[in-house]
């Protein structure tokens, strides 16, 4: 999930230092052309190791996924955040799940804010400014809730290019959740409704299933869901849920993740 803070954008520039070549950046979808690039990829991966400040981001945010779930998890730290986001899935359809995700998003602003943002905001430039903007807040502060970001260049339909991706070289929240639904009901559908619909930023996210990372093009508007080829992914391999029907029944297909 995308969260904002309102800290001081001053170090901003440093975030343009590139860690991937821009070609296996721009789509987390692309496949890479050769075993350079795969090792580079491995290669640049630093594992993100969060402070103080990202300590109390966390403690709210698990704060508010209990109050609108009405429970709690006893581990603690990251673990129990994970439990928490699981137990979105509970008793809930998908768009129950995502819906109850935004509800959260929301509630970690001033509704006031998210108002003057998208009526003063988000218009300038053709929205050019609030999408970069939000891309380089997120890239700062949501590193403890999927770990090392960069902002990179994503190309938009009109054939221009904006400084307005995030890409997550291994998303945490992915990798420690071990769900596709997870990932699609509690992060990927919920933040890109909230963006476009409470901050005027068009978004779409891409997971790659496969390497865990994922690319924020905020600017561009997310495919209808029967085009969105995310929502049609198979159980991960780490999943223990999808392992254990294997068990029972091996005939049983897990092509498709019965979360998603």
């Amino acid at each position: 999930m995308a969260l904002l803070n309102h800290r001081p954008l001053l170090s901003i520039p440093s975030l343009h230092s590139p860690r991937l070549k821009p070609s296996a950046r721009v789509s987390c979808f692309s496949a890479r052309s050769n075993s350079v690039d795969a090792v580079e990829l491995k290669s640049s991966r630093k594992e993100y190791v969060p402070g103080v400040v990202d300590d109390i981001f966390m403690n709210v945010f698990r704060s508010k996924m209990v109050e609108e779930t009405g429970w709690d998890s006893e581990k603690p730290g990251y673990d129990g955040l994970i439990d928490a986001a699981h137990r979105l899935m509970v008793g809930r359809s998908n768009s129950e799940a995502t819906k109850a995700s935004v509800r959260i998003l929301r509630s970690l602003f001033p509704p006031l804010l998210l108002d003057l943002y998208k009526m003063l905001i988000s218009p300038i430039a053709g929205g050019k400014v609030a999408a970069e903007m939000v891309a380089r807040v997120t890239a700062i502060s949501c590193q403890w809730l999927m770990g090392t970001c960069t902002v990179n260049s994503v190309d938009l339909p009109n054939g221009s290019s904006w400084s307005s991706g995030v890409f997550v070289e291994k998303c945490k929240y992915l990798e420690e959740s071990k769900c596709v639904g997870v990932c699609i009901n509690t992060c990927k559908l919920p933040t890109q409704t909230f963006f476009n619909e409470y901050m005027g930023v068009p978004l779409v996210m891409e997971p790659n299933f496969s390497d865990y990372s994922c690319q924020f093009k905020f600017g561009v508007s997310p495919p209808r869901p029967e085009d969105d080829s995310a929502l049609r992914e198979p159980c991960l391999h780490i999943c223990p849920t999808a392992n254990r029907r294997k068990e029972v029944n091996a005939a049983m297909d897990v092509s498709r993740c019965p979360k998603a």
